[in-house]
């Protein structure tokens, strides 16, 4: 560049709120193989707030910037690049590193936005040509930020390792991102879902997008009984499981035998059972996903026109207000900050 370009930043130096500081810092130069991206948009997760608080399954290397989904424009290319071109509009994955493929337990050489970097609560970033995505056109900028966690994250519970298709029915809990999601793409897959929630009228907004069954937790708490019953007796083939400890077991009763749970994120408790093995059911633990996983979920979107579910938009300036309203679970689908 010819000249120094400074950014504005939102930096995680301590945690807890407090510890969430907007800086000023020099964008780095754009090297061989790299693009510099103008953010447009960035969105929220459950897990900027685990970070933030220093509960996340992985302590944050801090001082390192907040969040781990955006979209923006490239507004500059160094030597070498030749996937994109100035102007085009693009999303940074989640997982540097992480392409295709299975997850694996070493991480080796895979790095978490908004943990391991910098993420994207920040208006320029450099990344490298290959952690980049382009973006089709169906989708806007607030869209497409609302994907690299949330979205991939149930793409991957659902399809890459869930192998949904028609006629399978799926259970979603709640309505935050990644079960918002997850209706989305058992929809697009010909599945029935069943939704759960704690709130009357986000049930009705669930059963609005396609839900054929609502369960309202607090007036039916064994609500595992009443899948049984919406099911002729045999359960759900996949659980989109995001409560833990709280829910697990009554969701493994709310399976068929040879079903399968996808945990989602870092959960805690033990969700071993007995009968597990005996019944064949599958849990596996999901952790958001790799570049091919969001290729393969934009190109779903783009397709179908499911387009991400916004709750709310906040500006930039006001990172804070909206990590505090999403901590508050009033929101539906994604919250969104816009540059």
């Amino acid at each position: 560049m010819a000249s120094k370009r400074t950014t504005k930043a939102f930096v995680l130096e301590a945690l807890g709120y407090d510890g969430l500081v907007e800086r000023t810092r020099e964008v780095p130069e754009t090297g061989p193989g790299q693009v510099l991206v103008k953010m447009k948009a960035a969105s929220l997760n459950f897990r900027d707030l685990k970070i933030m608080k220093g509960i996340y399954a992985r302590n944050p290397d801090l001082p390192v910037v907040l969040l781990s989904d955006g979209a923006g424009e490239i507004v500059e290319v160094g030597p070498g690049v030749t996937s994109f071109k100035v102007g085009d509009r693009v999303l940074p994955i989640y997982m540097e590193g992480w392409y295709s493929g299975p997850a694996t337990a070493s991480r080796e050489g895979r790095l978490s936005k908004g943990g391991d970097v910098d993420g994207t609560a920040l208006e320029y970033a450099v990344y490298k040509e290959i952690d980049v995505l382009p973006l089709p056109d169906s989708l806007s900028y607030e869209e497409a930020a609302c994907l690299p966690c949330a979205g991939v994250t149930a793409w991957q519970g659902l399809v890459y390792e869930g192998h949904v298709k028609a006629g399978d029915t799926v259970l979603v809990q709640g309505s935050g991102g990644v079960s918002v999601f997850a209706l989305q793409i058992a929809k697009m897959s010909g599945a029935r879902v069943i939704a759960t929630s704690s709130d009357d009228g986000k049930l009705q907004r669930l059963l609005n997008m396609g839900a054929s069954d609502g369960i309202n937790y607090k007036k039916v708490p064994n609500w595992e009984e009443t899948v049984r019953k919406l099911t002729g007796g045999r359960g759900v083939d996949h659980v989109v499981e995001v409560g833990g400890a709280a829910t697990m077991q009554q969701s493994i009763r709310a399976t068929k035998d040879g079903g399968h749970v996808e945990i989602i994120g870092n959960l805690t408790g033990k969700f071993g059972s007995p009968k597990l093995a005996e019944r064949g059911i599958k849990t596996t633990t999901i952790a958001v996903g790799s570049k091919e996983m969001n290729e393969d979920l934009m190109r779903a979107i783009d397709l179908h026109r499911e387009m991400p579910v916004i709750d709310s938009r906040f500006p930039f300036a006001d990172l804070k207000k909206a990590l505090a309203y999403l901590e508050t679970g009033k929101h539906f689908g994604k919250v969104v900050v816009t540059f």
